[in-house]
Order: C-alpha cells, then structure tokens, then sequence
C-alpha cells in the first residue's frame, strides 16, 4: 500500500470511518487490542495522523467501534446459521453455537476485543445493547424448540447455559487449549450433543 494520502475523494463523504475499522481491525488480530496506535491505522487508511480524531474521540472510541462492527457481524452469522435449519429444531440452535465458534476462530483478536475489558467497554449502553441483541438471538431459538416465551425462566436459563459453554469453548480454541487429547473431529457433532443435553435436561 501507498504511504501517500489518497485524494480527498476516496475518503470523505462517510468512507474513512469505515476504512480505519477495517484497519484498526487488521491491527488487532495481528498486534491484540493493546497492540496497535491511532497514527499506524490512519497510515494504512491513508490519512493524515489528525484525520481519525474527526471520526472518533480518542483511541478507546476507535477500538469500541470496532467492537461494534464485530457484534454486527456475530449476530449476522448467528441469525444465518438459525435459518439454515428448520424453526424450532435443535439443528437450529447448534448452528448458532457454530457460528460463535467460527467467528472465534476466524478473528481472534476482535473476539477478545468484544467481550475483554476494553477501557470504556463496560460503560457503554450501546455496545450492551448489540451484546443483549446477540444473546436475543439464542434465546428465540431456545424459546421456539421449548414453546415458551422469551422470559420464560426455563428459557432464560438453558439459553444462558447454552452460550456459556459456547462461549468457554470458542476461548479454548483460541487459547489453543484443545490442541492433542482434547481436539475433537466432529465439532458439529460435539455441538449437537451439548445443545440435545441441555435443551432435554430437566
């Protein structure tokens, strides 16, 4: 890439946000949310060092937009997994874990960025509200196998023993921890046992 500034056109009207995201999340998975400095991503976005303070606040507003777009796209995966399988069938609510798990696998780092303590991360409403939006997604699936109702207890609480242990899991993997004895073949397989087990348990 260049370390020329592009014209002026390439990165107004709305785009530069978008490009210092990309970037801030390129730096992410290759350095950790700690790793990275506002002026390495306006060099790749092409910017001037000064140009991401019009978008963003301060480096900590940079790193929860970044967490925000990850959220985008976990619920956005998890929502298409639900759909690639039949309403209200345990199929449905293992594809959801699936998809946690790759969106894990496949960017670590904005995985650690969205549910780390990231400065400021714990005090933003928003960035709870696109956490509740995520989990709401599990919680639908759980209620439409059960036939409850989304505050039914029962409902609440399967779904949140469900995304615990999706959740520990997806940790393990990018922690490495499943490497030898504890890496499995059949991960889909492991996913639809876990979901049956605690969906059935009474």
């Amino acid at each position: 890439m260049s370390d020329q500034t592009p014209p002026r056109s390439s990165y107004h009207h709305g785009d530069l946000r978008a490009q210092l995201i990309d970037a801030v999340r390129d730096l992410v998975e290759t350095h950790g949310p700690d790793g990275f400095s506002v002026a390495e991503a306006a060099r790749r976005a092409g910017v001037s060092s000064a140009a991401p303070y019009k978008h963003f606040r301060d480096r900590p507003a940079l790193l929860r937009a970044v967490a925000s777009e990850g959220m985008d796209r976990l619920r956005s995966a998890m929502e298409a997994a639900r759909a690639s399988h039949p309403p209200g069938s345990i199929a449905a609510i293992a594809a959801i874990g699936q998809a946690y798990v790759d969106f894990a696998r496949s960017g670590p780092g904005v995985f650690r960025l969205v549910f780390g303590l990231t400065e400021g991360h714990e005090e933003d409403p928003h960035l709870e509200e696109k956490g509740f939006g995520c989990f709401a997604v599990v919680l639908q699936a759980v209620a439409a196998v059960l036939g409850k109702s989304l505050d039914d207890p029962m409902v609440q609480s399967r779904a949140y023993t469900l995304w615990t242990c999706v959740h520990g899991h997806s940790f393990l993997i990018i922690d490495r921890k499943t490497k030898g004895k504890f890496e499995m073949a059949d991960e889909w397989g492991f996913l639809m046992q876990v979901t049956a087990s605690i969906i059935g348990a009474e």
